[in-house]
């Protein structure tokens, strides 16, 4: 620790710390433009000048000193910094004069205005007249793809959004070209950029340059409705704000989560919006005689379903739940079918082998998204990180890129963005790992902190469970699981996925999985699942979806009920690594759609079978009485290590199929990105391998 003086005031400080985050410690304001925290120092901007004494008679760039490059006193006294003196006002003063001589008058129509950092700097630390009469200079405006639109004109090189892209997205595609007037940054080649993080840019860019071209001139953000809410697009659980005009979201922002997300999120979480407002279901529709879906009224809707339950027993009803089911409709459906005698009920449409019954370390990300930045050897089992968890995959290059970690990947994952040895295609490999011939398998061992990640490309197909159980004996042999360490993670896709599983949502005894449910129930009810393959369904069988668009689900649906997504409600969901998570609700439904448990609490009322509850509040109770760890909101109740143990001594049959990502397209994976539009032309682009340039 070092002791500096800050205006008069003594603070101790790390050693590490530059003078700018010494002066913030001690309460002091300093301007910036090119520092960010989580990018390398640049020292462009200048505008973070103070004054250090004993140091050279001219202002000091406090983000580029660190604290122990500085000259105590004669005697020994603290070194001394000064933040506001007529030297430092003077300075920034004139560094403000610099960067506003290019700078076009733009604030009423760019779309930064009331968020823009120039301009709250410009107020606060610039003068009120400019000493330049010559005419600006114009920059020609950059295509670098359907999300981020250019003036580049406003740019004031301070290379956050080069930086951004290189250090935590690992791609090299925007660099800064040209010297003093020439100098911009650029593509080189114009073509769209190919991160799935890059929409960070626009919340890096301190002015206008860089903004979202979906959101470009829909809004004011002092119009906006925030609403702090959770990420579904993926099983990470980001935090993100909703910001919402009258009934409509207008855009998505990240919020700060240290231990989840960091500050970045996926260009699916940040764009998706549109996707919010078309394609939806706004009223309930039954299908007639004719065969074709007619609009209907509830009361209507809530007839069929009792027709169609009518002489039904309890094992020829099923449930499947999808990928975005919140915990609350989930346990309103498990209650629904105990009352009606049926055990079939499952939330893995995609056949993953996870089972509650192996125990919840056999489900979930022990070590923590945090955790990866301790592991310091890592496996990854038929898992692309890059498109099934973009945020979560900036974390692993992170540690890559901090500590070097070695990292070795089973099945053919393409660029993950950053270096890892191709240890083999499939089972194999995998099997070779097991019994400890392959040299990866000592990279392992020797590691203090192994870390094994387990993709669901692994785990949803006919071997799933062989595959489960090899990776566990990797685990178990490796000493993943010691003290207070666990290295075995399974990596989820789905947002509702853990959460399911932790409620039991699952088959019982003589219970239908998601694909026998489809083929054989007579009454299937779909809670948003919309990835199955409903070409097989049973002919003369009925099928009731309780879901948000018309989607795969809504086609195949002999009655459909209209209900909420995740911005339209209050729901609960567990993320990859099993923290308790809650969406609030940002705005309301469109036309008749109601809350997925309301719809079942009404629905059960009609066929006879009254669920005992009657608010939100009522229901959480009984869930939290069942299952007291959903109450912890952003806690993780740990699994028990001892269940790896137990699942390395299964065995099973590996098969010969190479391991595939469960994610085939990142931008087109639920119902409500594949009725985006601006999903589809991001889809679009990466068929064609991002080579369309502007037109």
């Amino acid at each position: 620790m070092t002791k500096v003086k800050v205006d008069g005031n003594e603070v101790e400080v790390p050693d590490h710390y530059t003078i700018l985050q010494a002066c913030e410690e001690a309460g002091a304001e300093i301007p910036r433009f090119c520092y960010h925290e989580r990018l390398s120092i640049a020292g462009n901007c200048r505008m973070c000048l103070v004054e250090v004494k004993g140091g050279p008679p001219k202002p000091t760039a406090s983000c580029a000193m660190g604290v122990r490059d500085l000259r105590p006193g004669p005697e020994g006294q603290p070194p001394e910094i000064f933040t506001n003196t007529p030297m430092v006002k003077k300075a920034r003063e004139g560094v403000m004069e610099f960067l506003l001589i290019n700078h076009p008058l733009d604030c009423p129509i760019c779309d930064q205005g009331g968020e823009c950092d120039l301009q709250d700097q410009a107020m606060a630390f610039g003068v009120d007249s400019s000493r330049y009469q010559e005419n600006k200079r114009a920059v020609e405006d950059k295509y670098i793809g359907p999300l981020v639109k250019t003036i580049m004109t406003r740019c004031i090189h301070c290379t956050r959004c080069v930086r951004f892209t290189t250090e935590i997205a690992g791609i090299s595609e925007l660099g800064l070209i040209g010297r003093g007037e020439d100098a911009e940054i650029t593509t080189y080649l114009e073509k769209a950029m190919t991160s799935e993080l890059q929409g960070n840019v626009i919340d890096l860019c301190p002015v206008g340059a860089l903004t979202s071209k979906p959101y470009a001139f829909q809004a004011r953000p002092w119009e906006l409705t925030k609403t702090e809410s959770i990420d579904v697009m993926d099983a990470v659980g980001s935090a993100i704000r909703v910001d919402t005009r009258g009934r409509e979201v207008m855009r998505i922002m990240p919020r700060v989560n240290e231990e989840v997300n960091e500050e970045w999120i996926s260009d699916k979480t940040r764009f998706v919006w549109d996707g919010l407002r078309t394609q939806r279901l706004d009223r309930p529709f039954v299908r007639g005689s004719d065969g074709k879906l007619k609009a209907a009224s509830w009361t209507e809707a809530f007839a069929a379903v009792k027709a169609a339950l009518d002489g039904k027993s309890g094992d020829q009803i099923a449930a499947v739940a999808g990928d975005l089911s919140g915990v609350e409709e989930m346990y309103a459906m498990q209650q629904l079918l105990g009352s009606l005698g049926s055990s079939s009920m499952d939330c893995r449409q995609d056949g993953s082998a996870l089972d509650p019954k192996l125990g919840r370390a056999s489900y979930l990300f022990n070590p923590t998204i945090e955790g990866i930045e301790e592991a310091d050897a890592i496996l990854i089992i038929g898992a692309n990180p890059r498109f099934e968890a973009s945020v979560l995959n900036a974390r692993i290059r992170k540690a890559f890129r901090a500590s070097g970690v070695t990292i070795g990947v089973i099945g053919d994952m393409g660029d993950l963005r950053y270096d890892y040895q191709a240890l083999g295609s499939g089972p194999d490999t995998l099997a070779e790992l097991a019994s400890g011939k392959s040299k990866f398998a000592g990279v392992l061992i020797r590691a203090k902190k192994p870390m094994i990640i387990v993709g669901q490309g692994a785990l949803a197909r006919g071997d799933g469970a062989a595959v489960l159980a090899n990776a566990a004996k990797i685990a178990d042999a490796a000493g993943a699981v010691k003290g207070d360490w666990n290295g075995f993670a399974v990596l989820h896709t789905a947002a509702g996925r853990v959460g399911g599983l932790d409620l039991g949502f699952v088959p019982g005894e003589n219970g239908m999985n998601a694909t026998k449910a489809v083929k054989e129930a007579d009454v299937l009810f779909l809670l948003g699942a919309d990835e199955l393959d409903m070409r097989t369904r049973k002919s003369g069988a009925s099928t009731i979806y309780i879901g948000t668009h018309g989607d795969v689900g809504a086609h195949h649906a002999d009655i459909i009920l209209p209900a909420s997504t995740y911005t339209e409600k209050s729901a609960t969901y567990v993320n990859t690594e099993g923290r308790v998570q809650m969406t609030n609700r940002a705005g309301f439904a469109p036309g008749e759609a109601k809350e997925d448990w309301a719809i079942l609490r009404a629905l059960s009322d009609v066929i006879g079978h009254k669920l005992p509850f009657d608010s939100l509040a009522q229901l959480r109770g009984a869930l939290y009485e069942a299952h007291p760890h959903f109450a912890a909101i952003d806690a993780i109740e740990a699994g028990d290590g001892a269940a790896i143990a137990s699942l390395a001594k299964k065995g099973g049959r590996l098969g010969k199929s190479a391991f595939a990502s469960a994610v085939k397209d990142f931008y087109l994976t639920n119902p409500i990105a594949r009725a985006s539009a601006v999903m589809a032309e991001c889809s679009g682009l990466a068929a064609k391998g991002y080579a369309q340039a502007a037109e």
